[in-house]
């Protein structure tokens, strides 16, 4: 088992060697993981990932080798436990598409989050299946794996119908991985539309038709020419939605991500989601140490740098134009305001969707934030890529 963990880390691009193997064995020989699969993750993790770029690519390789795991021989609970994910399903609360359509928002988002204050104060215990409390598998506004067109999720892991209002939780979400292959090469090749070279710094590069022209000129003595070498300097800035709905897109985020890395020097990124707000941030899982004010952003950067915003623009409309929409926190201003400071100090700027064109029309929030971007909005296609490209050289 643990040699076919090592070859599957290996085929994926983590380079763990015999040594960290070793290492491996020698702590699961100590006892440092028992017979708990969390502690023999953390182990595996700290011995074999020496890069935290390949953590990404250790957690899916860890999720499919060791998926549907049986609990130990011996064990006489084994048989007669029910697993954790079966019943969680079971609260859910399974609607036709006509008993969706009768259940009704509560009339604003103020009413939505004045509500759930009143809830909040009146409730004094565990509820599920019902239309009102706070709880779980229901129809009410507030709780988990339930249904509502508006709702605050509280509690559940991920998203299920992408229509909360707010989202009681922290989120943790992972960086985009810039060492991922890319599956074809018309994606870099799309990208590099977006360039236009200078020669800068120091002459390290030989200038051979000079060369040649010098050393005639000086009797057939080399006389030796030399330039700067050629740069791309185009300067770019990219905003990556991440988390939620975002979780079904990281593959094409991730080429897009490794693309861009190796097409541009000049690179910076910054992730945000759902909506732009007053703080982006670097690092995702260092999130809360990594903020950067947004006009910090627009102060450091200037506007000839070509801003490209990534996401799928699914989200509640509120996030976009109402005070304190934001899922995550209570944003004094709206989206909308910090998308035009954004879109105003750029002079060229574009949003990429990996959700498909014909899809858009589908939700509201993306149809705002396609007018906000004046229509500059490309799908994360190939055509795409390369009308966006189109879009920023001009």
């Amino acid at each position: 088992m643990l040699a076919h963990f090592i070859l599957a880390l290996r085929g994926a691009g983590i380079p763990a060697s015999i040594t960290e193997y070793l290492t491996l064995l020698r702590g699961l020989k100590e006892g440092v993981a028992d017979y708990s699969v969390d502690d023999f993750y953390h182990l595996s993790r700290a011995t074999l990932v020496k890069d935290e770029r390949h953590l990404d690519r250790f957690d899916r390789v860890f999720g499919e080798v060791f998926k549907g795991l049986e609990p130990p021989e011996g064990d006489p609970q084994a048989e007669a436990r029910i697993p954790t994910e079966w019943l969680r399903k079971l609260a859910e609360k399974l609607l036709t598409e006509e008993e969706k359509a009768q259940i009704e928002a509560l009339g604003g988002f103020e009413k939505l989050m004045e509500t759930l204050k009143q809830r909040l104060a009146e409730q004094k215990g565990r509820h599920q299946g019902g239309s009102k409390w706070i709880g779980t598998g229901g129809t009410s506004p507030f709780g988990a794996h339930g249904y509502n067109p508006e709702g605050v999720r509280i509690g559940q892991e991920e998203s299920r119908h992408r229509r909360a209002v707010k989202v009681w939780d922290r989120r943790e979400f992972r960086d985009l991985d810039d060492d991922v292959e890319i599956g074809t090469r018309t994606m870099k090749l799309a990208l590099r539309r977006l360039r236009r070279f200078a020669r800068q710094g120091a002459a390290t590069e030989l200038d051979l038709p000079d060369t040649i022209r010098a050393t005639a000129n000086n009797a057939g003595t080399l006389d030796l020419k030399m330039v700067p070498e050629r740069h791309n300097t185009v300067k770019v800035l990219l905003f990556l939605d991440i988390g939620g709905s975002m979780d079904d897109h990281v593959g094409i985020c991730a080429e897009l991500f490794s693309a861009c890395r190796a097409e541009f020097k000049h690179l910076e990124h910054f992730y945000f989601h759902n909506c732009p707000y007053e703080r982006l941030w670097t690092s995702n899982r260092r999130r809360r140490d990594s903020e950067v004010p947004t006009w910090e952003v627009l102060r450091k950067y200037g506007p000839d740098y070509k801003a490209i915003f990534v996401g799928d623009a699914a989200m509640s409309p509120y996030e976009i134009i109402q005070p304190g929409g934001s899922v995550e926190h209570w944003n004094e201003e709206t989206g909308q305001v910090w998308m035009g400071r954004l879109l105003g100090h750029f002079r060229r700027s574009a949003w990429l969707n990996p959700m498909p064109e014909e899809a858009w029309g589908r939700y509201q929030s993306a149809l705002i934030l396609h007018r906000l971007v004046e229509r500059r909005m490309y799908p994360l296609t190939l055509g795409g890529i390369e009308d966006m490209t189109r879009e920023l050289s001009r």
